[in-house]
């Protein structure tokens, strides 16, 4: 695996800004392909050259912009590991049913981490600076993206999104009703984003990984069944993605299954 590399401010704002609509329309496209909403309220656009499904409902949309805003606070800090989207059941336990996973510990750090006391705010000021400055030219803009292989990002988010949606389309459907949240994992060296307003919520011990805290890693982490979908690897990005079916959702399948098989005997007998 490469080592974790530190990039300058300009071509580390382009990355994770291109990271940030990766990550975004990962979630749209999970929520159409898993049937969480109506299909009809899904619109279909385009994004890195593919056909993508994108929610219309404002307020669904709205949240999911505000959280990943959050996300990539985080992720300019370089302190998160993984980013997952999880699908719980409808049912009051809320029970882990599937987990989208992309490993973010390899992502490069921008230079202001160490040194400056807030570096999520200066990263968001100098990153506007520099996305004002060094690409109100074409030119200027055309020899940048050349230089940073960004086509090739690109490509690589492309194949990735297509992967996941090939694999979503053959699984087992889920139960109606079923939520969904957006969840980070830090790194063992990661502060908690503790303050006030509260935009982050600590989750239950099942879903905590090992570490030096806990050697016991969360009993809803990991599933019966592990898909994995394709790493991306582009100069200096490198991202592991992978899907996770937890126990929760094989005992529903299970049961399911024995309730229509009932079924099918009562109706053969009448």
């Amino acid at each position: 695996m490469p080592p974790q590399t530190s990039l300058p401010i300009d071509q580390t704002h382009t990355l994770l800004t291109s990271l940030h609509t990766f990550l975004l329309l990962s979630t749209h496209n999970i929520l159409f392909y898993r049937h969480l909403y109506p299909q009809e309220t899904f619109l279909s656009t385009k994004a890195f050259n593919l056909p993508i499904h994108q929610s219309r409902h404002p307020k669904l949309c709205q949240w999911i912009t505000d959280a990943f805003s959050q996300v990539s606070t985080q992720l300019s800090l370089g302190t998160v590991s993984t980013v997952s989207i999880v699908i719980h059941s409808p049912s009051t336990t809320q029970k882990i049913l599937e987990r989208y996973v992309f490993d973010l510990s390899r992502l490069p750090k921008w230079p202001g981490t160490r040194n400056h006391p807030n570096p999520a705010d200066s990263f968001r000021v100098h990153g506007n600076r520099v996305m004002a400055t060094d690409f109100r030219q074409e030119k200027a803009r055309d020899n940048y993206l050349d230089s940073f292989n960004y086509s090739d990002i690109n490509e690589q988010y492309r194949a990735c999104l297509k992967r996941m949606a090939h694999a979503m389309e053959k699984m087992d459907p889920l139960p109606e009703g079923c939520g969904f949240t957006i969840a980070i994992e830090l790194k063992e060296e990661g502060k908690a984003p503790i303050g006030h307003p509260q935009e982050w919520i600590p989750i239950q011990p099942s879903l905590q990984p090992s570490g030096s805290a806990s050697s016991s890693q969360g009993k809803d982490l990991g599933g019966v069944k592990i898909t994995a979908v394709r790493s991306i690897e582009a100069g200096p990005l490198f991202i592991e993605c992978w899907i996770e079916e937890g126990e929760a959702k094989a005992a529903f399948l299970k049961e399911h299954e024995e309730s229509s098989s009932q079924q099918e005997d009562s109706e053969r007998w009448r």
